[in-house]
């Protein structure tokens, strides 16, 4: 992929998952109703109105590259993947977005050959998102009162060397496991820092923490953002098991991944 055109997808994608987050932000600030998937997972107005506004850019602008998108794939609208294929979710972090932590977050990324190459990850509620592409780097824009999306509020991020004294270990505050406790009881970790939706992988990303790991269920759209943005700061995501990087496109699994762990620089 030339430079042009990873600087249009790049364009699009942030564009889009800015104006997912504007509505997002309109929803989160009323009285929103909650219902509940086949899975009986939580979902709003936000995360539908996030995807359709998303699905509408891609379709239009890139309509030669198939969407596997978390709203669209929970009513079984999965389409066939390719060598190239964009991941969607609206909106990470749903449950986050219910008790207006702040830690929810839009995710557009874009798979080639199994590895993600492009991410954007979008935290509205915190006035900022972070962009990155392989061979390209990592940046965060940050957007905190009128800023909009503009080259002078964005700056480069890059994962830092495992400090001497310890490492910071970041986790999921609502999926937080007894064998991600035992796994961070193996790991010379003198600090935590709980956060919700891929926001943990950005943490890693900006030099804010060192591992998170992941022992429990999630799917493809979850993480292909995230780990993009964190492998283009310098990073890398492996599956527990097998130590190889995290892939996608997993059909044979109902493209959901297996335990992983995210690891900043010079940490694994």
């Amino acid at each position: 992929m030339d430079d042009a055109m990873t600087k249009h997808l790049l364009t699009e994608m942030r564009t889009l998952a800015y104006l997912a987050g504007i509505k997002a932000m309109e929803i989160y600030q009323t009285d929103f109703s909650v219902e509940g998937k086949a899975d009986a997972s939580p979902v709003t107005e936000a995360d539908r109105l996030g995807e359709e506004i998303i699905l509408a850019g891609l379709t239009k602008t890139f309509p030669e590259i198939p969407v596997l998108a978390e709203e669209a794939a929970s009513e079984g609208k999965i389409p066939t993947l390719g060598e190239r294929f964009f991941l969607v979710d609206p909106l990470d972090g749903t449950k986050e977005f219910i008790n207006k932590t702040g830690e929810f977050t839009v995710n557009i990324g874009l798979i080639e050959n199994g590895a993600p190459v492009m991410g954007v990850v979008y935290a509205p509620a915190l006035g900022k998102l972070y962009e990155g592409a392989a061979g390209y780097g990592a940046l965060l824009y940050e957007l905190g009162g009128d800023a909009g999306l503009n080259e002078s509020n964005k700056k480069q991020i890059k994962t830092r060397s495992a400090p001497e004294a310890g490492l910071t270990a970041v986790a999921s505050r609502s999926h937080r496991s007894a064998e991600t406790d035992a796994f961070l009881e193996t790991l010379n970790v003198t600090d935590f820092a709980a956060a919700g939706s891929s926001l943990k992988f950005c943490l890693i990303a900006e030099g804010q923490a060192d591992v998170y790991p992941r022992l429990g269920r999630t799917m493809e759209w979850d993480t292909g953002a995230g780990q993009a943005v964190l492998e283009a700061a310098g990073g890398a995501v492996f599956d527990h098991e097998t130590g190889e990087p995290l892939r996608y496109g997993k059909e044979s699994r109902g493209y959901d991944n297996p335990h992983f762990i995210a690891w900043g620089k010079a940490t694994a």
